[in-house]
């Protein structure tokens, strides 16, 4: 558990093999979920991983209870990184405006800002993906 809680600490890794969305994980998920929006399925995957990697780790006094440590082993990080590269960020934009979900939760900002945002939040983990794919990483994903 203890090396868990280094990962989890970001202290096991260089900064630059972390990536942290901050809330857009959020919004960009929740585009994967409609049956209209189908072929964005490869967004709820890209956050939610495989596997559990410690259940212990949610007794942890310090942990996150909203959602589990979960890793996605390189060869689905890979298969995960080439869909990821098949979406546009127009299919993004798109689905954020024709969802509604563009301008939910984001009191003061406009619905095309917003759209703006999640298509850049949406080329960083593509990237982040294809970074991570091409160096045949596994990744570990946690949402606090």
């Amino acid at each position: 558990m203890a090396e868990l809680h280094k990962l989890c600490s970001y202290r096991s890794a260089p900064r630059s093999d972390h990536l942290d969305l901050d809330w857009w994980p959020v919004v960009l998920r929740r585009l994967g979920e409609p049956p209209e929006h189908a072929h964005l399925s490869v967004l709820r995957r890209a956050f939610d991983g495989h596997d559990e990697v410690n259940p212990a780790y949610r007794d942890h006094p310090t942990t996150v209870w909203e959602h589990p440590v979960t890793a996605l082993e390189p060869d689905a990080v890979g298969v995960l990184a080439a869909e990821l590269c098949g979406v546009t960020p127009q299919d993004v934009g798109a689905a954020a405006v024709l969802s509604g979900r563009a301008d939910t939760g984001f009191a003061g900002l406009e619905p095309e800002t917003v759209t703006e945002h999640v298509v850049r939040a949406f080329g960083v983990l593509r990237d982040f993906y294809a970074e991570a794919a091409s160096r045949r990483m596994a990744v570990v994903l946690w949402w606090d």
